[in-house]
């Protein structure tokens, strides 16, 4: 255009040629083959000990690649190197990550939906669908969620499925016991999701709390809103491991209790998962501003990040309490 030159835009910092990257791709794909193999072997039996040590050789060298890159651009940022141009890149790229977590817990919220709405009733006839194949394979399978009674034991156990011969019989599915759904109002207070739902909720609140003494420069109410951040997020963690723990010892409920146990711990597991994600990163932001002082009022996109993600995790918990432990 005319009139324009190159002093019109800012200089966008270009980094130098790293091998960072190939490591990153290395690592994941040893821990993708790793943990195949792990599975595998876990499902059809042998020792799964090489695949194993493979997903863990990957994901420390993933972990390594994590620091130094990070590292790299912590220091380029301190220097002065990145442009307003370059940090909104930073904000779009990590808009564009949540995202596709979004979509990541789509799938997962999409096949509990299909199952609900559409597989289970079907498998019962419900609906005119199904009905002459339900009476057939599934005779006296009646569906309701949770699910405490599968298909299989509906017809008599494994035994009487691969009788029929057309049925691929690959293992022993029961229902649990009793569901992990919500018990009452008078047993509140003794149901471990409640209290999940209040610790994330609450952590949520401290994160903003911690960003807005951050935009006002006191960094000792910071570092403290971020701490208790922290405590109430590892918090849950632990409660949701003791959630495991009372489901699998008491209650029957397994990933081997049909559907309702695989979308159970898929859906909770895949979250825990991505709080101790979130909780790591927003640990790391917190040891930057204590031991390195690291952050201003104007520049501290790397807790921003952090705390976008947070709150991604606390939007999908909720949705969670609905669809798998209320509704």
């Amino acid at each position: 255009m005319a009139g324009q030159n190159n002093s019109d835009y800012q200089t966008y910092y270009v980094p130098e040629q790293s091998r960072l990257a190939i490591f990153a791709a290395l690592s994941m794909a040893m821990m993708a083959y790793g943990v195949a193999g792990g599975m595998n072997s876990l499902t059809f039996g042998g020792d799964g000990s090489g695949s194993w040590l493979i997903f863990f050789g990957g994901l420390a060298l993933f972990l390594g690649t994590l620091y130094g890159w990070f590292s790299m651009a912590i220091k380029e940022n301190l220097k002065g190197m990145n442009s307003e141009q370059l940090k909104r890149s930073y904000r779009m790229g990590m808009q564009w990550f949540i995202f596709s977590e979004v979509m990541f817990f789509s799938a997962f919220f999409g096949a509990l939906f299909y199952v609900r709405t559409f597989a289970g009733p079907w498998l019962a006839g419900d609906g005119g669908h199904g009905v002459e194949s339900q009476s057939i394979l599934w005779n006296g399978f009646s569906y309701a969620w949770p699910l405490m009674e599968t298909p299989q034991q509906a017809i008599g156990g494994a035994e009487a499925q691969g009788k029929l011969g057309y049925l691929a019989n690959n293992g022993t599915f029961a229902g649990p016991e009793k569901s992990m759904a919500f018990p009452g109002f008078k047993e509140m207070f003794t149901w471990l999701p409640f209290w999940n739902t209040v610790l994330l909720i609450s952590s949520s609140v401290w994160c903003e709390f911690a960003h807005h003494a951050l935009k006002k420069n006191e960094r000792k109410k910071f570092n403290f809103w971020l701490g208790l951040t922290l405590l109430f997020g590892f918090v849950f963690v632990g409660l949701q491991a003791l959630e495991y723990y009372e489901a699998y010892a008491h209650y029957g409920l397994t990933l081997e209790s049909g559907i309702y146990g695989t979308t159970f711990f898929m859906l909770t597991g895949f979250h825990g998962f991505h709080v101790c994600m979130g909780a790591i990163m927003l640990t790391v932001q917190w040891l930057r501003s204590v031991k390195a002082q690291h952050f201003t009022a104007e520049d501290h996109f790397g807790f921003e990040a952090s705390a976008w993600y947070w709150h991604f995790v606390d939007v999908v918990w909720i949705f969670l309490v609905l669809v798998v432990y209320l509704y």
